[in-house]
């Protein structure tokens, strides 16, 4: 299966990464199966052994914007889509489409700078939402969206590790902690090399 995926609408190569998974584009739409019991999440509770989640990343140079209409077949708890900034193994920020413990979706974020942290932005009653992760300059913020026109924003923070003049490295990530796997995909993609105008505003 490729390593790398070139998207019409990202000007940057996708590399695979973490566990295998074939990553399929195909009319506008990115799509994979995230495998069994696949996670990354180190909780700030334990010192156990760091799970694993496959990504899909590109190195991007300055502030940006990357959205996408994430779908996930939810079927087991924290079941999610993803889009991530990944710097290495002990450091990372997720903007989740995820399965709560009581069934229900939700836009969640996970900031780990060594070691994880959790925040559930709020529910939803269907299966699609629409996420961007925006970089402006040492900061990076998360927002979601039901209509694609109304953003809200859901976290605000740096991530430690990296400097910023560096390049991020972000992209997609699927995951199935607690179960056999979920479908999951991404639709219409879109980059902006540049911040949101305002990141409190909506827009």
């Amino acid at each position: 299966m490729p390593r790398t995926h070139e998207i019409d609408a990202l000007p940057f190569v996708l590399t695979a990464d973490g566990p295998e998974v074939a990553w399929h584009y195909r009319d506008g739409t990115l799509a994979a199966e995230a495998p069994p019991r696949s996670d990354l999440f180190v909780d700030p509770a334990t010192d156990g052994e760091r799970p694993d989640a496959p990504r899909l990343l590109g190195s991007v140079t300055g502030d940006f914007q990357l959205s996408a209409t994430v779908t996930v077949g939810f079927a087991s708890a924290f079941d999610a889509g993803v889009l991530t900034v990944y710097v290495d193994e002990a450091n990372w920020v997720k903007l989740c489409f995820e399965f709560t413990p009581q069934g229900r979706p939700s836009v969640v974020t996970v900031v780990t700078n060594g070691v994880s942290d959790d925040a559930n932005a709020f529910e939803l009653d269907e299966n699609t939402v629409r996420l961007r992760l925006s970089r402006v300059g040492r900061t990076f913020a998360c927002h979601a969206s039901t209509d694609g026109t109304w953003w809200r924003l859901v976290r605000y923070f740096t991530l430690v590790a990296l400097p910023v003049d560096a390049p991020a490295r972000v992209g997609f990530l699927v995951q199935s902690p607690t179960g056999p796997g979920c479908p999951v995909s991404f639709s219409d993609l879109a980059f902006v090399p540049s911040p949101p105008s305002d990141l409190r505003d909506g827009s």
